[in-house]
């Protein structure tokens, strides 16, 4: 059992429309409360051999930790990268009725 009991997770895509895309969809299937889009950033990484930059959203994705499979599975299906970000951050701390909402709110209708 995990010391806590939510989590924030963050991916990133090529444009505002497949990032608002994601985050509405995995809000609609209550694989996570809330999604955040982000205006863009600049990303510099690996791929392939060579050094790449790109413009991306990030999505900042809040769950309770007994969602996050489900979200990275989720996210996996939806996302057009072959190896998309998805990282998973421990909220060790909040307020009680916001993480109380998070939980509600994933629990289905």
């Amino acid at each position: 059992m995990a010391e806590y009991e939510h989590c924030q997770v963050v991916t990133t895509t090529d444009s505002r429309d497949a990032a608002d895309a994601l985050a509405r969809s995995a809000v609609e299937a209550r694989v996570a409360a809330c999604a955040q889009v982000s205006s863009p950033i600049t990303s510099t990484y690996w791929w392939e051999g060579a050094v790449e930059s790109a413009e991306e959203w990030r999505i900042t994705f809040k769950t309770p930790i007994a969602r996050y499979s489900a979200l990275e599975a989720h996210i996996r299906e939806h996302h057009s990268y072959d190896v998309p970000e998805i990282l998973c951050s421990p909220i060790t701390a909040g307020n009680p009725a916001y993480l109380a909402w998070l939980t509600a709110e994933t629990q289905g209708s």
